[in-house]
């Protein structure tokens, strides 16, 4: 069950403060709502602190470690560069105190019984270029190949959060073109990019801190083809975004390096 869900489509939730490492984890009192019940996507507002945003950009371990994101078409291609996906992308360490508070966040938005050994490593990917996007795909694993239970199973859930949009970026909404536009023109603005037209499906503009969460799989574990979307092309300026993906089962060591789960 997710939080907050019960009682209303918009609500904010506070997380009690935990402590790793000698950094204290203030979760901010992020407000939902409700934007599809099937598939199931939220939007989140205030997901992301501005000190996570800052760390995430400036920690040694992020800068100028990103590379060429890849896309994994099948098992006997491999991973590779790809024209349907123009980015760079790059993980994060678990053992980051800041990365372990982030973590924590996505699992109990979920409910408490997932724990973290569903959770892959949180991947960044950054859209600097004019131009960059990632073409319509799903993340949910059409290849079984990925989705074998003794790694991990399929991805049941994700999230995708603004990390950093410069003042100047146009472009980069995240465009799911199967889901229906909702049509009060309070979505408009922030939220939704009410300009695209509505038989696109609804866009979501690319806001610092904010994230949206769908759900991957139908109940009976297949995937939901109605999840396809796309990060639609930066026009301007610079996006940095955060995946954030949990699994069906927990995921084996072989399963846990970046290189074994490549996008689709």
């Amino acid at each position: 069950m997710l939080l907050g869900l019960a009682t209303s489509s918009t609500q904010e939730t506070a997380q009690i403060p935990i402590s790793s490492e000698g950094v204290v984890c203030e979760h901010p009192p992020y407000r939902i709502q409700l934007v599809s019940s099937s598939p199931l996507i939220i939007y989140i507002h205030n997901f992301l602190t501005e000190n996570e945003r800052t760390h995430l950009r400036s920690t040694r371990q992020v800068k100028d470690k990103f590379r060429n994101s890849v896309v994994a078409a099948d098992s006997t291609s491999g991973a590779a560069v790809s024209k349907q996906r123009s980015s760079q992308s790059t993980y994060v360490s678990t053992h980051d105190p800041i990365v372990h508070c982030i973590e924590e966040r996505a699992l109990v938005f979920q409910g408490y019984d997932i724990p973290r050994s569903h959770l892959e490593p949180l991947q960044l990917v950054k859209y600097a270029q004019a131009g960059d996007h990632y073409h319509f795909h799903t993340d949910w694993f059409t290849d079984p190949v990925y989705s074998y239970a003794f790694n991990g199973g399929n991805r049941v859930s994700s999230f995708f959060a603004y990390v950093y949009v410069s003042n100047d970026t146009t472009g980069g909404g995240t465009n799911f073109p199967l889901v229906e536009t909702p049509r009060d023109e309070r979505w408009c603005g922030t939220v939704v990019d009410c300009d695209k037209p509505w038989e696109n499906g609804v866009t979501f503009r690319p806001i610092e801190g904010n994230a949206v969460f769908w759900k991957n799989l139908h109940d009976d574990g297949t995937g939901n083809q109605k999840t396809l979307h796309a990060g639609l092309p930066v026009t301007s300026g610079e996006k940095i975004g955060m995946n954030i993906w949990t699994r069906q089962a927990p995921l084996n060591e072989e399963a846990k390096a970046p290189d074994e789960y490549p996008d689709l």
